[in-house]
């Protein structure tokens, strides 16, 4: 299921509205869902959203069913089983209705973005480790001499590095390992 759920996210296509945003199908209590789940997000990215939505909901219900999103799935090259997109829909398809609102349509793309955001930090903490003497597959160490040095004198940080890393470094040996040298960014 993820992973279809990955591709189908990740995929980039374009979009042609069937109808005007705001179609039918849409109830206060949706709408009242749909304002909580927008704060904190960005106008384009929902407006994207809105038009991907209403491009499948084919019939103007205000909700995708199991066909509309078999149609999406094979518009972006998938050709999901049955067991595959019954699974998809139970992901997605949170209230139980056996459609998808629109609420719960962008909740899965904000979850996809906050995943590849994920990633993105974990790639950065990596790239951070090996700059500081780690390995690129998370082996090895970073000196916490070396570390402090860094936080102090090369970016000027006046936070108090030392009692972190005598926190983190759990077998106090001097050095992190990454899982130790990770916490430090949580």
């Amino acid at each position: 299921t993820g992973e279809v759920i990955g591709k189908w996210f990740a995929c980039p296509f374009s979009i042609e509205p069937t109808r005007p945003p705001g179609g039918s199908g849409s109830s206060s209590s949706n709408l009242s869902r749909i304002r909580a789940i927008q704060d904190g997000l960005d106008e384009g990215f929902i407006q994207k959203c809105r038009e991907a939505f209403n491009t499948f909901d084919q019939d103007g219900s205000g909700t995708i069913d199991t066909q509309e999103m078999k149609l999406l799935l094979e518009a972006i090259g998938e050709a999901p089983s049955e067991e595959e997109l019954f699974r998809f829909m139970a992901d997605v398809d949170e209230d139980g209705t056996g459609e998808i609102e629109f609420a719960e349509f962008l909740r899965a793309f904000e979850k996809q973005r906050g995943g590849a955001q994920e990633l993105e930090n974990e790639l950065d903490t990596i790239d951070a480790f090996v700059a500081l003497g780690g390995g690129g597959d998370k082996s090895g160490f970073v000196d916490t001499d070396r570390l402090i040095a860094v936080v102090k004198d090369e970016f000027g940080m006046t936070l108090k590095i030392e009692r972190l890393i005598e926190e983190l470094d759990k077998d106090k040996d001097g050095k992190l390992n990454f899982q130790e040298f990770a916490a430090l960014f949580v």
